[in-house]
């Protein structure tokens, strides 16, 4: 007899890649090296710009040229991966990379470093989101079987969670080599951002190792959603985009602003706060794997979700900065655990010809949350007091797992399907 459901890989049911281990080794590399490239030009973008004697208006443009490019690149690969190629598009996308990272290294002017910026996707947050995310998603659940496919989505977080802490460090470069070489302020920045440039070439040469085959067994000329795929988008966008809107009053940059403006806080001190943070973050995917693999995808989202909010109001009102520090790292822990488990659900209760565009939707809708989100928050920091944003951003997340709950607790994915299914047989 063949392979069970339960163990059939997801992939079987609209192609059969070959070689499904290598694809994700490959995917895993190129994710590792572009989220370091993310990390490291996203710190040193503003040094950079600063030290050219850019305005704050000038630096805002650029950083903005950077994120309408990655938005222009997502909706691209949301639309049209499919019928451009997966493999061709992942390539293309880091060779545009490479080469707006190189161009902004070497420009002095602020028209044509936006430019470079927007053709680059320079992405200012510092995280890797994007085009080459939504393809990868897409591509994951195609080499593994539904029980592993939260496992694999794990590993794939903790790799760019390493390759952002690994980013962050390495944006000392250029204080390094000033240090040894006596460079210049700019040439020292300028030799820094041709890193991110080699790192983002090395990632094409990744995508380029794929096979063929991962884009050859469909010409899709235009997708007809489900009915039923529809209903779950649309319901599950719209969520998204409360989260991240919520999100968006939580970023990194006003978290920083609070614990330096509440407590006094160091920038050193700071910085080790974040990097524990990320580390936390990396060790909670693993652990939203192995949660999820018991209680289910819908309940580890929801349940490590909420007690994350509920710590990051006592952090808010903590008495002091020791305190705050310890209580955030906590919310850390469980903040992102349901990061994975959200990604291999979203790819899991639609059709494998649709993951290319759920993985898109559903990331772009992400990307307009966090872009909205600080510019309210920012007003209520100034307006009302300093841990305004913390409280409100923590009030919609709940709201956001509330509703999540209510509306998705009784649509698992596939592998509960069949537990449910032997579970109901045992009691017949």
């Amino acid at each position: 007899m063949g392979a069970s459901s339960a163990e059939r890989p997801s992939h079987q049911v609209s192609r059969d890649i070959q070689r499904p281990a290598t694809v994700r080794r490959l995917l895993f590399v190129a994710a590792f090296l572009r989220s370091t490239a993310t990390a490291m030009s996203g710190v040193l973008l503003g040094f950079y710009l600063a030290a050219l004697g850019f305005s704050p208006a000038q630096t805002g443009a650029v950083v903005g040229a950077g994120l309408a490019g990655v938005a222009a690149a997502a909706l691209v690969a949301t639309t049209a991966g499919d019928r451009i190629g997966r493999r061709r598009l992942l390539a293309t996308v880091s060779l545009l990379g490479a080469a707006g990272a190189t161009a902004i290294a070497f420009s002095t002017t602020s028209l044509v470093v936006a430019l470079a910026a927007f053709v680059g996707m320079a992405n200012g947050m510092g995280r890797d989101r994007g085009a080459s995310l939504i393809l990868d998603q897409a591509i994951l659940p195609e080499t593994t079987t539904d029980r592993e496919r939260t496992r694999v989505f794990a590993w794939y977080n903790v790799v760019q969670d390493v390759g952002h802490a690994l980013g962050g460090l390495l944006a000392a470069t250029p204080t390094l080599v000033r240090s040894l070489d006596g460079m210049s302020h700019v040439e020292s920045l300028r030799l820094a951002l041709v890193l991110p440039a080699v790192l983002l070439a090395a990632a094409a040469l990744c995508y380029a190792r794929l096979p063929r085959d991962l884009e050859s067994t469909r010409s899709v000329q235009r997708l007809t959603l489900a009915p039923e795929s529809r209903r779950v988008l649309l319901r599950i966008s719209s969520l998204f985009a409360l989260d991240s809107f919520a999100g968006g009053f939580l970023t990194s940059t006003l978290l920083s602003y609070f614990f330096l403006e509440r407590f006094g806080a160091s920038e050193a001190a700071v910085g080790s706060l974040f990097f524990g943070a990320r580390v936390l973050n990396a060790l909670s995917h693993w652990g939203a794997a192995w949660l999820a693999a018991r209680i289910g995808l819908v309940n580890t989202m929801v349940f490590t979700h909420v007690p994350s909010s509920v710590l990051l109001v006592t952090v808010a009102f903590a008495p002091s900065c020791p305190v705050a520090a310890a209580l955030f790292l906590l919310r850390e822990g469980l903040v992102e655990m349901d990061v994975p488990t959200r990604q291999s659900y979203v790819l899991a209760v639609v059709r494998p010809a649709e993951r290319t565009f759920a993985s898109g939707v559903t990331n772009v809708v992400r990307l307009g949350g966090w872009a909205v989100g600080p510019f309210f928050a920012g007003t209520l920091m100034h307006g009302r007091s300093l841990a305004a944003p913390l409280v409100v951003g923590a009030a919609l997340k709940i709201v956001y797992d509330a509703i999540l709950y209510a509306w998705f607790r009784d649509l698992p994915p596939p592998e509960e399907q069949r537990t449910e299914d032997k579970a109901s047989a045992v009691h017949e």
